[in-house]
């Protein structure tokens, strides 16, 4: 089934000059304008495009990829306010995105940057942005489980960390006091699940916990050594932003994982980086 604000796979049914016409199934034939089609393309060609309205509510396809499709949640930048209709968002497409006056969270200009979900307007389905991102979250219970692999958008800041959207489902906190470096909001940041506790809050983390997290990096660590020919300019004094760049974890599991193969005597510190010891 084709679903509009999504991307679809749709196979080719006829050429005009206009573009190729894709088959939308349910939503019938969807025109691909001329300036997508970079390829001679044959009938039943297969093209993987996102589906929206034009100006005139035709439905069209696209190649272009928006920052954020239906369902989701993105941090969108404000391209123009019209003062009748609402907000316009660059969302990654030739046509903006509407946010609606009465969907803003607060007052938007030019320039600023607002995180939103993206939905359907059901009185004119159309594709449209929304700031009450709490209305967007799904209702049903999370089944998270502790250590899980999430994807998060950092949402907001408060005196005890950061809340965070998970896999565009949920929200979860990030505690400051287990950061080893500030977050923005809008980030985009791999974590795990820490806790999913009995009133359904979420606790997030950055690593994974335990050994569970130190071991797999020990293995990154040795790969990244023996591929550089056995020595790495990373150690204990590297800062926690190369760390994150480099490995994709926090200074603190990265110290840990240090140490475990110091203790096994697998590398040694040349101060500054590492290398790797062999027996």
């Amino acid at each position: 089934m084709t679903v509009l604000g999504k991307r679809n796979l749709l196979s080719v049914v006829r050429e005009t000059p206009s573009g190729v016409y894709l088959d939308g199934e349910n939503l019938g034939e969807i025109l691909l304008p001329r300036r997508y089609v970079v390829r001679d393309l044959s009938i039943d060609d297969k093209l993987d495009v996102f589906i929206y309205r034009d100006s005139e509510d035709r439905l069209v396809a696209t190649t272009e990829k928006p920052y954020a499709m239906v369902g989701e949640f993105g941090y969108l930048t404000v391209k123009h306010v019209n003062p009748r209709l609402g907000t316009f968002l660059d969302w990654g497409l030739s046509k903006d995105l509407l946010l609606p006056f009465i969907e803003q969270a607060k007052p938007l200009e030019a320039g600023d940057r607002a995180i939103v979900a993206i939905c359907i307007d059901p009185n004119t389905d159309r594709i449209m942005a929304s700031g009450r991102l709490i209305d967007h979250l799904s209702k049903d219970p999370p089944m998270y489980k502790p250590g899980q692999s999430v994807r998060l958008l950092v949402m907001s800041e408060s005196p005890l960390g950061y809340t965070a959207i998970i896999d565009h489902a949920h929200l979860g906190l990030l505690y400051k006091t287990e950061l080893s470096a500030p977050l923005a909001v809008g980030q985009r940041i791999g974590g795990f699940i820490k806790e999913v506790r009995e009133d359904g809050k979420i606790d997030l983390n950055l690593d994974a916990a335990g050994y569970a997290r130190i071991a797999p990096l020990t293995e990154q660590i040795l790969a990244a050594l023996e591929a550089s020919g056995g020595r790495l300019n990373f150690d204990d004094e590297s800062t926690p932003d190369e760390i994150r760049l480099r490995f994709g974890v926090s200074k603190k599991a990265f110290k840990q994982a240090l140490g475990n193969l110091f203790r096994e005597r697998r590398i040694g510190f040349m101060r500054p980086g590492i290398e790797l010891l062999t027996s």
